[in-house]
């Protein structure tokens, strides 16, 4: 179909904001009882639920002995579930329905090494089927087509680690079949025939090239994709007849917009575009495989529609309920949808769209005990950088501070600055259990979208090449500068903490700018990049040149000069403030040693710090009883250098690994708290 009438009557959607007046205001501190760690981050009641293609079953994640599980029921009686997967270690996070309508496909590693297997279950006989049976092997699902529901594609770095080739994998009998093998490539195009239509391969200097499968089984020059575009451009999929190429495309513009392009002509048709975000996902037919509707986020989800019977089941959707729509699942005849509400203040509420008869019916949310708690709101921001860049922001106060909920408390807080992980990633608005931690704790919080951050248009991302330690660093400083301006944040009790990149944000915020922050939280950071870019996994070796160009070349000794040169570890003298280190021994994108290293240099020079290892995780924390262990020792820490409240650590380890090799006295309660090391007998 031509897509050209259809942007004639492009119409926005915007995400219902909720009620516009806020909750009754709380008097008191009192009045808002703490939330136990439990409720925020221990395991979901049930969430990600989906259909099957035939609308008869419905799956979701549950616990089974406290490790999330896949269950599955009648559509129509989801009460009726039974597990039919038998994790005991760790939860399973990513399953989806095999086209067979009897299979559940599902991904697992070992302790978080990320190296993913992929398990088919039949649902006639119980069997789990490992189709993946490699060591050290990071399997990647790479289609999935309803024209064959008994295979699936799969990227296997079985042959060569840095390379992953295309295999044909039958999920009932394991049988693989390998389609395409890879020399060079970083990955590989496939459509819904499991046809590989084209190659992606980066340049030196940072950019793609997109290279275009010929009959001959060569490939040759199709798109070429300069550094500047390299993250905000890319392919999202082929039209129902296999002729035309949608993707997201910032060439010759700022923001991402989705085009249609006819891969005879080359010819390109625009679908969609937003002059200040870039496109965030598409909506598609599942049979027809056109693009009815996408999603923009500046500071909240829009939706821009394409075609007049998906906007008015849109619209027909925002009227049910308040939150952020998400569409999770659709069948192919495209009868049943599983949809999902996002809010600030609750929790994730899922429904059941009965299309043709215009009706969605409520399945369940994913945290019932979160419906009674009294959560705090979530404030969008537009903060200034001292360049005149726009930082999009998250403000979450606590609920007895900000009675008129304007975003602006009665007198300034202690506040938490929350960075966000990538560091080409994002914060969004919605509801986040950190966020909500602390607040609930008598904080405030903010999240910062610096530069660097993705879905504000390729100028904004780039403005963060080379500018690690740099000019990120200094949007975050601004940030934190406008929140005391604004008189929200008490600027003698400002933390910085994060994940990963926030990680490496915090070392670098004692380290580079030693008096601003109270003290820092450090979850999985890298402290040398140097020695974070020198022990990548081998599979994102294609990718090198990505992180040459935006962060720094490890591979000559310029390079690595400047990259020591943006790193904590070269500073760690700079840091006067408590410190508070968490790390997973399996991570295998930010490496133990990166933790170690910042911490044996501190204890050679008798600084403060505090170090949280994890045996049994990765880069985070997959498990629940981790996950409540860790923020039970942040909320001590935080309780002594900021003057919260907290809840007891109590038994928040019962079930962790939890080991704290240094610093345990620092912290209050922590060491007592621990469990005793076994007692070993020698003979």
């Amino acid at each position: 179909m031509s897509f050209r009438p259809l942007l004639l009557v492009v119409t926005v959607i915007a995400a219902a904001c909720g009620s516009t007046a806020p909750p009754a205001p709380a008097v008191t501190q009192a009045d808002v009882p703490l939330i136990p760690r439990r409720v925020l981050f221990g395991n979901p009641e049930r969430t990600g639920p989906s259909l099957s293609d035939d609308g008869k079953q419905i799956a979701f994640r549950a616990a089974v002995d406290g490790v999330m599980n896949v269950w599955v029921a009648p559509a129509d009686k989801p009460e009726a579930a039974r597990p039919v997967t038998k994790d005991t270690a760790r939860s399973i996070r990513q399953y989806f329905w095999a086209y067979t309508n009897s299979h559940i496909i599902y991904l697992q590693d070992k302790g978080g090494d990320e190296n993913w297997r992929v398990y088919s279950v039949d649902l006639g006989t119980g069997d789990i089927k490992d189709l993946t049976p490699f060591d050290k092997v990071a399997a990647q699902i790479q289609e999935v087509s309803e024209k064959f529901p008994d295979e699936i594609l799969v990227a296997l770095n079985n042959r060569t680690p840095e390379l992953h080739d295309i295999y044909r994998i039958n999920i009932r009998t394991g049988t693989r079949t390998l389609v395409q093998k890879n020399d060079k490539y970083a990955g590989f195009v496939t459509d819904d025939d499991y046809r590989v239509r084209f190659a992606q391969v980066f340049r030196p200097d940072g950019g793609m090239d997109l290279l275009k499968k010929t009959g001959t089984g060569a490939f040759e020059a199709f798109e070429s994709i300069g550094a500047d575009d390299s993250l905000t451009t890319y392919p999202i999929g082929f039209d129902k007849a296999g002729q035309h190429l949608y993707l997201m495309d910032s060439r010759g513009r700022d923001t991402a917009a989705v085009f249609r392009q006819d891969l005879a002509s080359g010819a390109k048709t625009l679908l969609a575009e937003d002059a200040r975000a870039d496109a965030q996902g598409v909506l598609t037919h599942p049979r027809e495989k056109t693009i009815q509707a996408v999603a923009f986020n500046y500071d909240r989800v829009r939706w821009q529609v394409l075609d007049k019977d998906t906007g008015a089941d849109l619209t027909y959707l925002q009227s049910v309920t308040d939150g952020e729509l998400n569409v999770l699942n659709r069948t192919t005849d495209d009868t049943r949808w599983i949809v999902a509400y996002i809010k600030d203040d609750g929790p994730v509420r899922y429904y059941v769209y009965d299309r043709p008869a215009r009706k969605a019916t409520f399945l369940f949310t994913n945290r019932p005990a979160l419906e009674s708690a009294k959560l705090a709101r979530m404030h969008p921001v537009q903060i200034k950088a001292r360049d005149g860049l726009t930082l999009v922001s998250y403000l979450t106060l606590p609920a007895w501070t900000d009675p008129d909920g304007d975003g602006r408390p009665a007198s300034a807080l202690p506040m938490v600055l929350e960075v966000h992980g990538g560091p080409w990633g994002r914060d969004a608005w919605g509801l986040n259990p950190i966020h909500q931690l602390w607040a609930n704790r008598g904080y405030a919080v903010l999240s910062v979208n610096f530069r660097a951050s993705t879905g504000f248009g390729k100028q904004f991302l780039n403005a963060g090449n080379r500018e690690w330690a740099g000019k990120m660093h200094d949007d975050l400083i601004d940030a934190v500068n406008w929140s005391t301006a604004q008189k929200i944040a008490d600027p003698a009790r400002v933390v910085i903490s994060g994940g990963s990149y926030g990680g490496y944000a915090t070392l670098v915020g004692l380290t580079f700018t030693p008096d601003v922050f109270a003290a820092g939280i450090d979850i999985v950071g890298p402290s040398n990049l140097a020695t974070l870019l020198s022990s990548i996994p081998p599979y994102w070796k294609p990718q090198i040149e990505i992180f040459a160009t935006r962060m720094g070349d490890n591979r000559t000794e310029d390079g690595r000069k400047f990259l020591e040169s943006r790193s904590p570890l070269t500073y760690v003298d700079k840091i006067a403030k408590p410190l508070l280190i968490a790390q997973g021994a399996n991570d295998p994108r930010v490496k133990q040693t990166e933790s170690d290293q910042i911490v044996k240099a501190m204890q050679a020079k008798k600084l403060p710090v505090t170090y949280a290892l994890f045996p049994d995780e990765g880069h985070g924390f997959a498990r629940q009883e981790n996950s409540m262990a860790f923020f039970a020792i942040s909320e001590a820490f935080l309780a002594k250098h900021l003057g919260g409240r907290a809840e007891p650590i109590g038994d928040a380890f019962k079930g962790s690994s939890v080991t704290v090799p240094h610093g345990a006295e620092l912290i209050p309660s922590l060491k007592e708290s621990l469990p005793a090391a076994p007692v070993t007998s020698s003979h």
